[in-house]
């Protein structure tokens, strides 16, 4: 854990707020990429997962909070409660969205979903890389980082609705094309719809989901199955009213949590042996159906009877 303070908060259109972190001790805190997110652990008991944005060489962190109207917490607090010079605590960065090498580039970005693709953005400007950024917001007001953004050329924020915006601004599949995407559920899926519909192939669409994934209605989702460590034999059932990581914790294994949700990767595990009954949100399909597969052990079970871990 790293021990910060708010060095400041200010808006960023007129539902986010962007807030500042640096070192207790003024050290520079540790270098990321973008695409990386914190876990940042909030005096109201919460935990929340923030995309970090802007240069990612600054020795600062920046982050950027949307005021949820159905906020369980974490935003209600940072938008009403935190203050400047109030110390926090925070993870190291994690990158489950990285920005790879690509020829092009397509960023599409909805509501708080700029946080990551703007950090993208300016990685991109810097290296000379072609990109476009399509930001969709429902009301030009609502634009966070709009200042910035509008001194690129190549990004546009569009307050059409993506749904019909996007089969103009998506275009047909490129060799060396490649497109970063972050939204909420519903813009992501639309996304995909699109992109394959113009012949996108799976690898080149590199997505981040803000909210687990709405589970879908399962028949086996009532059954008991073993989970099994590798390391040591042991064997415990994981009844229907507990995940697999609570039954790991029930019984003194140490199980890396945070979101608890599917949706930061913090406690996906390597597979030895069993059918992995998928229901997070940060693997992509492909590396849920692939060979070498990991589960995530706040949400997902297990299709067959015993699931062995790498643990």
């Amino acid at each position: 854990m790293l021990s910060v303070i708010v060095d400041g908060l200010w808006r960023e259109g007129d539902k986010s707020l962007a807030v500042r972190l640096v070192a207790e001790d003024g050290n520079a805190l540790p270098a990321w990429q973008p695409g990386a997110h914190i876990d940042v652990h909030l005096p109201c008991g919460a935990v929340r997962q923030y995309s970090l944005t802007g240069a990612c060489g600054d020795e600062s962190y920046l982050i950027c909070v949307g005021r949820e109207t159905a906020s369980r917490g974490g935003s209600r607090y940072v938008h009403e409660t935190l203050r400047p010079g109030q110390k926090l605590a925070i993870s190291a960065p994690r990158n489950l969205f990285p920005l790879h090498q690509a020829e092009r580039v397509l960023l599409l970005a909805a509501g708080i979903g700029i946080t990551p693709l703007y950090a993208m953005a300016l990685q991109l400007k810097a290296a000379g890389t072609p990109f476009t950024l399509h930001y969709y917001v429902k009301r030009r007001e609502s634009a966070a980082f709009a200042r910035e953004l509008y001194r690129f050329g190549e990004c546009q924020i569009h307050t059409a609705s993506p749904r019909t915006a996007l089969a103009e601004h998506l275009p047909v599949a490129e060799a060396g094309l490649h497109a970063w995407i972050c939204g909420p559920a519903g813009f992501m899926e639309k996304v995909r719809d699109v992109a394959t519909a113009r012949g996108w192939d799976d690898g080149h669409l590199h997505s981040e989901a803000f909210q687990p994934a709405v589970p879908a209605a399962r028949g086996d989702a009532g059954e008991i199955f073993t989970v099994k460590l590798a390391s040591t034999g042991e064997r415990w059932p994981v009844p229907v009213d507990k995940t697999i990581a609570q039954v790991l914790q029930e019984n003194g294994v140490d199980v890396p949590l945070s979101c608890e949700m599917g949706i930061c990767g913090a406690c996906l595990t390597p597979v030895i042996d069993g059918v992995v009954d998928h229901r997070d949100s940060v693997q992509s399909e492909a590396e849920k159906s692939a060979t070498d597969q990991q589960v995530a052990l706040c949400c997902s079970r297990s299709h067959s009877g015993e699931l062995v871990i790498a643990l």
